[in-house]
């Protein structure tokens, strides 16, 4: 659902189904002529935000952008149950680190609470709601279905009745579920939430903001229109789950004598495969000890996708290339690896690493020499610059670059086989390997030419073997590497037939300790990320690496397996 204009500059710019309604709404003689474009994004802090939020986030705050116009971002704390501090600080780091910012439009649904508890007095008095007494059970129970409308026997009680019921709720007088207060619209509506829904409910809970002033709290679908019709939001943009909910929003905005007409837009959430994005789901991952926390790189939230080394141009990208739709679809994950890899490609510095180390010997290398090459960081960015590596007669190199019997077509180091090239350095042939008492192999011989210095040689003869990286053994600075892997087995963990935790991938996650890394990655700081040459993308662990101590994640392999 998208066509294709142009830009200023001639290039081609893709106008999805919410920007054509927004270029509607501003054109004129539309809805909200001479306005400017105002959305926002309304987080619950009872979580920390993941990729499916990430859509929400970007296409709001883009959109905005996009039309020259705010978004602000207001925290839906309607609901205390879960709500804290942590998360809201949270929500505010990652939207940051994606590079947006709400500037001075920094709201809570709390701040509006009084002004909500007006207008739903006000609705009282004009006979559009009334307190019921029907406890949970009887409320579904009262429901009706598709040829049964909805019942309450306390629909008609008097106004002044329901008024002085209203104000003792709040007051204190009940325990929680005693009573709630009710839309008066439609019982008989084939639409089920306009069958008398309720707007406010007792909760005597403490509020992270409020603390115990309030106990009792409105109903999502009435906080929401009130408070983005007072904050003057031109366009509601929220995913398709909200869509039969959107004759309600608009039932408040009218019935509320509101300053601000918003135009609610749905759009389809996003799911992606070998994960769940349900921040229920999510949470049980934490408390029950099967991650490490939410930051946890496995994890599909955005510090946990940070932490694991994506960066802020990925995740945009990503969010960007989806595209915005009304059906709902699954993306690959590898389309997320994807993006990431694009970006680190032309970003991350390469850097040589052994992961599982073996000493290579040069034999007639001379004892106690050692020299240095120079090196480019980027071959994608030349102002990049270039760094020293050292070479000396003892290496590390990578154990499956070494076969003591080959298969066929293996063109790396075996006895007696081709020459390979140490990337950047020299030729060398392997000569043979030397093994512990237990068979196993701990040091691989070979000798080198040293008119090949730089990796080419002087008579310009073909080199049959392969290229492979090294790391210098008088300068190695020791490792450990974690390599992630899909958090689940399954493709749809989080479908409705399965239990997610079954699911579960038990080796989601390998812990490389003994690792060797060159010289130059000594002083690196979080959230460096770098290219190790044929192995993958890495970055720092922020929380865990420290001088001393180097811990690497994984992002993503060198190989990508999506097709564009």
């Amino acid at each position: 659902m998208a066509e294709e204009t142009r830009t200023p500059a001639g290039e081609p710019e893709s106008k999805n189904f919410i920007h054509q309604f927004i270029d509607e709404d501003i054109a004129e003689g539309g809805r909200f002529q001479d306005m400017a474009v105002h959305t926002r994004f309304p987080p619950e802090p009872n979580g920390y935000l993941h990729i499916g939020h990430c859509k929400a986030l970007c296409i709001n705050f883009s959109t905005a952008e996009k039309y020259g116009g705010l978004c602000n971002l207001r925290f839906d704390d309607t609901n205390p149950t879960k709500e804290d501090t942590e998360f809201v600080e949270a929500i505010q780091e990652d939207i940051h680190w994606l590079g947006f910012d709400w500037g001075d439009r920094l709201f809570y649904g709390s701040d509006y609470f009084e002004k909500t508890y007006e207008l739903a007095v006000e609705l009282i008095k004009k006979g559009l709601a009334y307190v019921c007494e029907l406890t949970p059970e009887e409320f579904k129970e009262y429901r009706g279905d598709v040829n049964t409308p909805a019942r309450s026997p306390w629909r008609d009680r008097p106004i002044e009745e329901s008024l002085d019921l209203f104000a003792r709720m709040r007051a204190g007088e009940f325990p929680d579920g005693t009573y709630t207060l009710r839309a008066k619209i439609d019982l008989a509506s084939g639409n089920f939430n306009m069958r008398d829904p309720a707007l406010y409910r007792i909760r005597h809970i403490e509020h992270h903001r409020q603390g115990t002033k309030w106990c009792i709290f409105p109903m999502y679908d009435f906080a929401h229109p009130i408070q983005d019709a007072l904050e003057g939001i031109t366009h509601s943009l929220c995913s398709l789950e909200y869509e039969d909910h959107r004759p309600l929003y608009d039932w408040v905005v009218a019935n509320c004598g509101l300053p601000a007409k918003p135009r609610q837009i749905e759009f389809a959430r996003l799911g992606i495969n070998y994960t769940v994005m349900s921040k229920r789901k999510l949470r049980a991952l934490v408390e029950d000890g099967r991650v490490s926390g939410w930051d946890d790189p496995r994890m599909p939230t955005l510090c946990g996708l940070r932490r694991r080394g994506y960066t802020p141009a990925s995740i945009r990208s990503f969010c960007d290339r989806i595209g915005v739709a009304k059906a709902s679809s699954t993306v690959e994950f590898a389309f997320l690896e994807h993006c990431l890899r694009e970006d680190l490609n032309e970003t991350a510095q390469r850097v040589m690493a052994v992961i599982r180390p073996v000493k290579l010997t040069i034999t007639n290398y001379p004892e106690g020499q050692s020299e240095t090459f120079e090196v480019e960081n980027n071959p994608n960015r030349p102002e990049d610059g270039t760094r020293r590596i050292s070479f000396s007669r003892e290496l590390y190199v990578e154990a499956d670059d070494f076969l003591e019997t080959p298969v066929p077509k293996y063109k790396r180091l075996y006895p007696g086989g081709p020459e390979c090239r140490l990337k950047g350095a020299y030729l060398i042939k392997c000569t043979g390997c030397r093994k512990d008492e237990a068979g196993n192999i701990v040091e691989i011989l070979a000798e080198y030419d040293p008119k090949s210095r730089g990796g080419n040689p002087a008579d310009g003869r073909k080199v049959k073997g392969a290229t492979i990286h090294w790391v210098d053994a008088a300068t190695a600075v020791d490792a450990e590497c974690r390599l992630y892997g899909n958090l689940f087995t399954d493709p749809s963990p989080d479908a409705a037939d399965k239990n997610f935790l079954d699911c579960l991938n038990p080796d989601s996650l390998e812990v490389a300790a003994g690792c060797k890394v060159e010289a130059s990655l000594k002083d690196a700081a979080a959230p460096a990320g770098f290219q190790f040459m044929r192995v993958g993308y890495f970055c720092l662990d922020s929380k865990d690496s420290r001088p001393g101590h180097l811990v690497f994640n994984r992002s993503v392999g060198l190989k990508d397996s999506f097709k564009v």
